[in-house]
């Protein structure tokens, strides 16, 4: 049966993030033609005429090579996070997913600079990610760091937490792993403590973490956090695990 691909999951859906165009700088441009068709992957996830998923869930272990436990981050940004905690825990598998091309390839050159070999990234839509290509109960952490609030009212439909997002997370993590989530706009803050707060707990969900964290929670102060303690924006985490005895 042949295989019909979905084009939207490479540039995907609007619902969950703004898609944000850059052009490449003549070193990410290297970085993008010598080290991606390695360390990364385009998100090509598509149904075939019965609906089923035409791409088998992600083989971490093949490939990166080793079997360690996995860490997943959703927006690594410019990954100067992603790259030093890395850095920190060699014995943990890294894939950051983000969609901003300059982004990651400014990430594969830290990486390669750093001489990391336990990064791997995806360009994608995060909830499809979660959705077709992850496993459940095979994620030790999920690291969400700043993401897109969309502050309009009108647009609070496409932030990527959301009550089936968060529902979702909790079926991925291990029994002990670690959502660990962090933002600097008060209203969206607001809006994660009562996604939180108010979860079908008759399901598979997370519980505020109690004791020692089989991650690290230290996350290196990037420009933009800088930028906004500048400003005044205080930045909240929230620090989650897998609920004992969820299936």
């Amino acid at each position: 049966m042949s295989e019909t691909v979905d084009q939207s999951r490479l540039y995907p859906r609007v619902t969950s993030f703004r898609f944000r165009r850059g052009t490449l700088t003549p070193g990410q441009r290297r970085n993008w033609e010598t080290l991606w068709p390695t360390l990364g992957r385009d998100l090509r996830v598509g149904r075939d005429p019965d609906g089923k998923v035409t791409e088998p869930p992600l083989n971490a272990d093949g490939w990166f090579g080793r079997s360690a436990p996995l860490i997943l981050e959703i927006g690594s940004g410019t990954g100067v996070s992603t790259a030093a905690m890395a850095a920190d825990e060699p014995e943990f598998n890294v894939i950051a997913v983000e969609v901003y091309q300059p982004g990651l390839a400014q990430l594969l050159g830290l990486v390669d600079r750093g001489g990391l070999t336990n990064v791997r990234m995806i360009r994608g839509d995060a909830v499809i990610v979660l959705d077709e290509l992850i496993e459940d109960k095979s994620l030790q952490g999920i690291r969400v760091f700043f993401p897109d609030p969309w502050p309009k009212a009108r647009h609070h439909k496409r932030r990527l937490l959301q009550s089936g997002t968060i529902a979702t997370m909790a079926e991925k993590l291990v029994d002990g792993g670690v959502l660990h989530i962090a933002t600097d706009h008060a209203d969206y803050t607001e809006w994660i403590r009562e996604l939180l707060e108010n979860q079908d707990t008759t399901r598979t969900h997370v519980v505020p973490l109690d004791g020692d964290s089989p991650i690290s929670l230290a996350r290196p102060t990037t420009k933009f956090e800088a930028r906004a303690a500048d400003e005044g924006r205080v930045v909240t985490e929230f620090v989650y695990t897998r609920a004992e005895g969820e299936q």
